[in-house]
């Protein structure tokens, strides 16, 4: 007969406690919408949408001090599929770069052995994302390929290097901070490393001045003394070191760029945030706490909005929102308007409880939606707060001097259909509209509700507590309990509470309080009781309190099981309960054992003083259990028959058998059968002794005397007929009862702590715990299986150990953590997939590249049937049903609300493109459908409005539309827009100036942007004394006479060439502006490499059909702007600075096709998308235009059009898709036929559905 075994299925898994002082700051949360959390040298893995850790990396030997989820920034297709890789540094300069769903290192990287300081993926060019940036201890940089682990370049600094924070909007700029301040890097490449040391400045600390001691609100108000403050703080940056005793930049916590603004960067110190303009050096904005207030901590900008989330020392998160510059109160009065960047407190979280064990660590926001953020804790936790707004006409409270937030009027990226669903706490720029700057008009109050934002604690994850723990895992899976049983593992902690974790999960299943004191040890007595000792502190007199309580699992509740005993007495040393659960003995220090009835809770006998002192003790498995229910079963059957009488004797056959079922189950739960079972324990010169126990009988048995070879028995472990003694000296005996033999084996490892049988009939393996570490043997065999050992390879001590299931063991180690492994005690990493997981996570990651890549199209477009599904299994769908299921999951994993938009007929097709890529994280998609999304609008309208009449004259260029591009998108914004900033930007950056320097930048600025007036002010400030003067004085009589006729104008271009020539570019530039030679000055430049100024000039100086509206007081200090380029010119050059973008060795495709976005070459970017082997991309895109009528179907377009949708139609059949590449098919031309004709192989004609849909997609596009 087959042995029928039934394992349960159990991960290997790790369940995590406290942090290491050293985990501080390795936390991040990728676009792939996960959390990455270093925990001792494990990495967690963690879902915020439902709280759950999904993974658990371990390969480290030392602590984890960074971890770096790799961008996803590029165009994802089966070669370049949508993948989970994860880089992480520990605190011995090992890198690790992880595939995170099968729990492997992809790579290991190695250059010196102190702790990793900073990683980051670059992210800034189409050709590698595999390329990882880290700063080696003390002063080095190393750029490595992360895919082969190869060392592409090195370069070190003089000084210690902190951190580093990359220029979001240019990739070649970089800022180290340093311990003596930061070092800006302008030639930062790929390819080779930078050349020069970068341009070193200095900090001057702002702790000199009182900025903190006023209220932040109070900054905004009136120019009290923190504005006089501000004053003094502004000329920070230096390049001069400052002198001894100005405190230098060592308390500067953090610095990083502005995503959501070109050329700012935040400096961020206990008691303040500086925002520095960076074309100025110099401070624009200051966030100041009083006195009383928290200090900070850490400080994440926005790029969606112009806002800061802060974390500050109690734990409390609050967000920050940058002021509109344009407010009711500076219409009333300008002499109240702030001249400086206020950022007002628009909501905070509940602060935590801080001790001296327990404080905030880290904050990360989640990047694509940034309106939920997880706050990282000490002792393990992870706590998980989400923003959401509450609409509502309620008037602001006008005293707190903030101004109303309001909605945003379009959802994802297009204006709000009348009966359209939406999900308002989407996004950030979903919840609140943009900052408004001067300049523009304030939103008509019937289209936006006011928003106030609240912080919502969504979910928490809770890690053990500190260790020391004791373990016991539930009785064993076998026949009979199979049907209720639950894996479950008992876990009692230093400060007296039992955690019963569930590991099917490894979710906490119940916390219960039991004891006031450490737990010691935890006996099970069924799968739902257990009995756990603790014992307190000892007195002087080495006496203690004893804590034995029963536990009953499914009520909670628990009693002392020893009643009044356990004050004054020595403490206890073990519990061991018998095999069948009904006896109990209790093992104490100095005094003699004791031998309880558990069934009870009687003490059935309390050994004599003389008896001997006990080492160590173990229950036989073998009892008289069987033989006595043998015979009860005899005397009930005798019973049974003798009630029936003869003539009843055939009815009655055969409900006896049920009968007798029933007076058996009966009798197992009242359990009056008492069975005599064995216990053998050792005493101090190692003699064994037997003793039997039967109801309230006890025993002595047999004796037998010690083993010469062995020291004083530490354990005992007993199994079918072999016994195993372990001794203090490392030495296991294993003895044979059947064959009469036994075995020493030295194992040389010191102590033996503890040893267990595995569960399982048969099974013979041994777990032996050391104090350096733990082993598994086959006593059949005596041998070792596998064994693990500190500094060997593991870092953490072994504290505990039990078997869990018949070939998976469960450790407790002090680094607090818990973990589940394989026999092999190899590490604990395991494949994502085969989780068991609670709540099903939405995670297209996780799905192998084909699946995810077929969920995305299914999302997508669905054009083959009128209504759009959620369920798989209703698309004509070819592959396996396990793939098709997993899919199926996926989908059922998305909320409620998201399927109701997705379902939405309303939605549109560029709503849906942008909503699918905010659901994969897709950082490419959504960055190109944003900007497409926008401007294949504007220009729709434009076309509308021509054809409507509206427009006379030349109307190349959109009307703005009513919202713009957010500005963290720069020079893609409108060009109107982008103007209206920088004027904004420039006339603070006057308020701040406060040396030659900064006026001279400010007055170059005002020149290009054709502010000449204000320009020749500046320029008349120049000192007598200053070497300048005269220069500075010839410049504004130039500029003031500058006049169009041709003599004057060919001199200044002649003057200007020559400066450029002599290496003068900027001089020469300003000059050729002035005489309304903007094209010229772009050329030049672009010539000279400076590309991205080239764009910046042509896109302040650009004509845009619409005068500029002078609304507020920026505009009214400023004379009317000057303009020089005409759309075409300015296009011109974009186009150029596109053309550059493409070119192989800058090779930043996807830039260009946003620059060629926002100038409405929409042919240009569909065959550039094409060429890019893009398809799916490239036919929506097209298929989008056409829809909106910006793209024409004729001669010209009509060979790419047809080729871009047969592309994508071969695409579709490549995942299974068929109806949807029949559909694509049957719009591609003669080429498409005979794709069709292949896809309908063998089945006849194409479908009647197919064509008929095929026309109304048609009919759709040519509207």
């Amino acid at each position: 007969m087959i042995p029928y075994t039934v394992n349960i299925k159990l991960a290997a898994r790790t369940l995590t406690g406290t942090l290491h002082l050293q985990n501080k700051t390795a936390v991040d949360w990728g676009w792939q919408g996960l959390i990455a959390q270093g925990c001792h040298s494990s990495i967690l893995i963690i879902d915020p949408k439902t709280s759950q850790t999904i993974q658990v990396l371990e390969r480290h030997k030392a602590n984890v001090v960074k971890v770096k989820w790799s961008r996803e920034n590029y165009y994802h297709n089966q070669s370049s599929p949508y993948c989970l890789r994860l880089a992480s540094g520990d605190a011995s300069g090992k890198i690790i770069v992880w595939d995170v769903v099968s729990g492997t290192a992809h790579c290991e990287i190695q250059e010196h052995s102190k702790p990793i300081q900073d990683l980051e993926w670059l992210w800034n060019q189409d050709a590698s994302r595999d390329l990882l940036l880290a700063i080696h201890p003390p002063n080095y940089i190393v750029l490595w390929n992360g895919d082969t682990g190869t060392k592409l370049w090195k370069k070190s600094y003089a000084e210690n290097i902190l951190s580093f924070s990359f220029d979001p909007f240019d990739p070649s700029n970089m800022a180290l901070l340093t311990s003596e301040g930061i070092v800006f890097i302008t030639d930062f490449s790929h390819s080779k490393p930078p050349g020069s040391a970068g341009k070193k400045v200095y900090i001057a600390s702002p702790h000199a001045s009182p900025a903190h001691t006023k209220p932040a609100s109070a900054i905004s108000l009136a120019p009290t003394g923190a504005k006089k403050a501000l004053n003094k703080v502004k000329v920070l940056i230096t390049n001069e070191k400052p002198t001894a005793e100005a405190v230098t930049l060592n308390d500067c916590l953090q610095l990083s760029y502005l995503p959501s603004k070109r050329n700012h960067m935040l400096l961020l110190y206990p008691r303040e945030i500086l925002i520095l303009d960076l074309e100025l050096s110099q401070t624009v904005g200051v966030v100041a706490i009083e006195r009383s207030g928290v200090p900070f901590v850490q400080v994440i900008p926005c790029a969606q909005r112009d806002a800061l989330y802060c974390l500050h020392e109690n734990g409390c998160i609050t967000l920050r929102v940058c002021r509109s510059t344009t407010t009711q109160e500076e219409a009333t009065d300008p002499e109240q308007s702030t001249h400086e960047l206020v950022y007002d407190l628009r909501s905070q979280c509940d602060a935590i409880r801080v001790t001296k064990t327990v404080r905030p660590y880290r904050m990360v926001i989640c990047p694509v939606n940034e309106n939920s953020a997880a706050l990282m804790v000490s002792d393990g936790r992870a706590m998980l707060w989400e923003l959401k707004a509450h609409t509502g006409r309620a008037v602001t409270n006008q005293s707190s001097g903030l101004s109303p937030l309001y909605t945003p009027i379009s959802f994802c990226g297009s204006p709000l259909g009348t009966n359209q669903k939406r999900i308002q706490d989407l996004s950030l720029n979903s919840m609140i509209g943009q900052t408004l700057i001067a300049g523009e008009a304030l939103p008509p109050s019937s289209i936006q509700q006011e928003v106030q934002l609240k912080f919502l604690l969504s979910g928490l994850l809770s890690g053990l507590p500190l260790p020391p723990f004791a373990l016991r895992m539930c009785p064993p899976l076998t026949t009979k309990n199979i049907n209720h049983y639950q894996p479950l593992l008992a876990i009692g902690t230093s400060n007296g509470s039992v955690l019963v974790y569930n590991l099917t999960s490894g979710l906490l299943h119940k916390e219960l309080s039991v004891h006031s004191c450490e737990v010691r040890g935890i006996e099970w007595l069924s799968l739902t009781s257990f009995l756990s000792f603790a014992t307190s502190a000892p007195n002087n007199m080495g006496m203690v309190r004893n804590e034995l309580q029963h536990v009953d699992l499914l009520t909670g509740r628990c009693f002392a099981f020893r009643g009044e005993r356990g004050n004054d007495e020595p403490p206890i040393e073990m519990m061991k309960v018998s095999h069948l659960k009904q006896y109990l003995v209790v093992v104490f220090r100095d005094k003699p054992l004791e031998l309880w009835d558990t069934r009870t809770g009687t003490l059935l006998r309390e050994m004599a003083k003389n008896f001997p002192t006990v080492t160590a003790l173990e229950w036989s498995p073998s009892h008289n259990l069987k033989s006595l229910k043998k015979k009860q079963m005899a005397a009930r059957e005798a019973m049974a028959r003798q009630t029936v009488s003869d003539a009843e004797q055939s009815i009655v056959e055969s409900s006896v058998i049920s009968l007798l079922q029933d007076a058996e189950s009966k009798s197992e739960s009242s359990q009056a059968i008492s069975a005599r079972e064995h216990f053998v324990f050792t005493d101090t010169d190692g003699q064994v002794y037997h003793i039997t126990v039967e109801g309230n009988t006890v025993k002595d048995g047999a004796r037998i005397p010690p083993d010469g070879s062995m020291g004083s028995i530490a354990c005992i472990a007993w199994k079918g007929d072999t016994l195993v003694l372990g001794d203090v000296d490392g030495n296991l005996n294993f003895w044979d009862l059947k064959a009469r033999l036994s075995r020493g084996i030295p194992t040389h490892r010191g102590w033996v702590k503890k040893i267990r049988f595995a569960p399982g009939k048969g099974n013979q393996k041994l777990l032996v715990m050391y104090t350096d570490g733990a082993e598994v043997w086959d006593t059949k065999e005596v041998q070792m299986v596998s064994s693990m050992r500190i500094g060997r390879n593991v870092n953490y001590r072994v504290l505990d150990i039990d078997w869990c299931t018949s070939d998976k063991v469960v450790l407790a180690s002090d680094d607090g953590c818990i973990r589940v492994l394989e026999m092999a005690m190899k590490s604990a990493s395991y494949r994502m997939d085969e989780q068991d997981l609670t709540d099903p996570v939405w995670c297209p990651y996780l799905l192998v590249p084909r699946a995810a890549l077929t969920l995305k199209t299914f999302l997508l477009l669905q054009p083959w049937s009128g209504t759009f599904t959620m369920d798989i299994t209703q698309v004509d769908y070819t592959e396996k049903d396990e793939i098709k299921g997993l899919i199926q999951e996926q989908l059922n994993a998305m909320s409620n609300d998201m399927k109701s938009v997705l379902q939405d007929p309303e939605l549109t097709l560029l709503q849906r493109c942008l909503l699918v890529s905010r659901l994969f994280g897709d950082e490419s998609d959504l960055h190109f459908w944003t900007v497409a999304s926008h401007y294949i609008q504007a220009f729709a309208q434009a076309r509308l409005s021509i054809a409507e009449g509206n427009t006379q004259g030349e109307g190349t260029k959109p009307p703005p539309p009513q919202n713009h591009l957010d500005i963290c998108n720069d020079i893609l914004c409108e060009s109107s827009y982008f103007q209206k900033f920088q004027l904004d930007r420039v006339h603070l950056q006057e308020v701040k100036r406060s040396s030659y320097e900064h006026t001279k930048k400010c007055a170059d600025q005002l020149l290009l942007l054709g502010q000449t007036d204000r320009a020749v002010q500046l320029l008349l400030e120049t000192s007598a004394d200053n070497s300048s003067y005269y220069c500075d004085s010839l410049k504004a009589c130039l500029v003031t006479t500058i006049t169009s006729s041709g003599p004057s104008q060919s001199t200044i271009k002649l003057v200007a060439t020559n400066m450029i020539a002599n290496g003068k570019l900027a001089e020469g530039v300003q000059l050729l502006c002035l005489i309304d030679k903007a094209a010229d000055a772009c050329r030049y430049l672009q010539t000279y490499g400076e590309w991205n100024r080239a764009a910046w000039l042509a896109k302040v100086t650009q004509h845009d059909g619409v005068r500029q509206q002078e609304a507020s007081h920026t505009v009214k200090c400023l004379d009317s702007v000057r303009v020089r380029l005409n759309p075409a010119e300015s296009s011109d050059v974009l186009k150029r600075w596109a053309e550059h973008l493409c070119s192989p060795q800058v090779n930043q495709k996807s830039k260009a096709i946003l620059v060629l976005l926002s100038l409405g070459c929409f042919y240009k970017v569909g065959e550039m998308l094409h060429g890019m082997r893009y398809f799916d991309r490239a036919a929506l895109f097209i298929e989008a235009c056409l829809k909106y009528g910006v793209m024409e179907a004729d001669d010209s377009s009509n060979k790419l059009i047809k080729s871009a949708f047969l592309e994508y139609a071969r695409l579709l059949r490549s995942l299974g898709l068929r109806e949807g590449a029949a559909l694509w098919a049957s719009r591609a031309g003669s080429a498409g036929e005979q794709l069709m004709e292949e896809l309908f192989q063998g089945e006849g004609s194409v479908p009647e559905s197919v064509i008929s849909e095929d026309k109304e997609l048609g009919q759709e596009s040519t509207e």
